[in-house]
């Protein structure tokens, strides 16, 4: 906690910047990915989700509800544990993901969505299995779209549509960033243009 910030305070001033946040998020980038998941599925493509940590957790819940509701044909390559670790174990971390998508036959109909803090870095060398997937879909011609924070990264660099996440405070950019992923992936899912399939609450009167 913050020296001198008492624990009541520090709950208020994170739900202050969750608000503040939620103002600041970039309207015409998300506007844009739901042009480009459209395109997706009138295609017939499919989207493929890459997160690490609090990241791969989205993109399985991502998989979920892009499937079940927006009635979009969607893989995460950390729902196979067994195929991921073997990857890892015999190719090495860096390829995992890489080497998950070209057996997976990524098209440039598909697209890759990227759930990551930091949006991966070449000079510092974080996040080398984010950076390898991507390039790879960019050679293949596949959409690449993310919500990321800091300053975005590699992915932001090189995406077709971008969420970054902006920086309230550097004692809470990780959450922060991580909590509007799981944002960023309800309002796409829930919107008029991407909604398929009722949900199961909202369905209920």
């Amino acid at each position: 906690m913050i020296p001198g910030m008492t624990t009541a305070s520090y709950t208020q001033t994170y739900l202050a910047e969750v608000c503040r946040l939620a103002s600041m998020l970039d309207v015409a980038a998300i506007e844009h990915m739901i042009d480009l998941l459209v395109e997706t599925r009138d295609r017939g493509g499919r989207v493929f989700f890459l997160g690490v940590g609090g990241g791969a957790g989205h993109a399985g819940h991502a998989v979920n509800d892009f499937r079940k509701i927006a009635g979009i044909e969607s893989y995460a390559p950390t729902d196979n544990v067994s195929e991921l670790t073997a990857r890892i174990n015999d190719e090495g971390w860096d390829s995992c993901y890489a080497r998950w998508l070209l057996g997976s036959r990524l098209t440039g109909s598909d697209t890759v969505f990227v759930f990551s803090v930091g949006g991966g870095s070449i000079e510092r060398r974080l996040s080398m299995n984010l950076i390898a997937s991507l390039t790879l879909a960019q050679h293949i011609g596949s959409r690449i779209l993310g919500v990321v924070g800091r300053d975005g990264g590699f992915t932001a660099q090189i995406a077709d549509a971008c969420v970054v996440v902006p920086i309230l405070s550097h004692d809470t950019v990780t959450p922060h960033t991580e909590e509007f992923q799981a944002i960023v992936l309800h309002l796409l899912v829930s919107h008029p243009r991407l909604r398929a399939n009722e949900m199961k609450w909202e369905s209920e009167k």
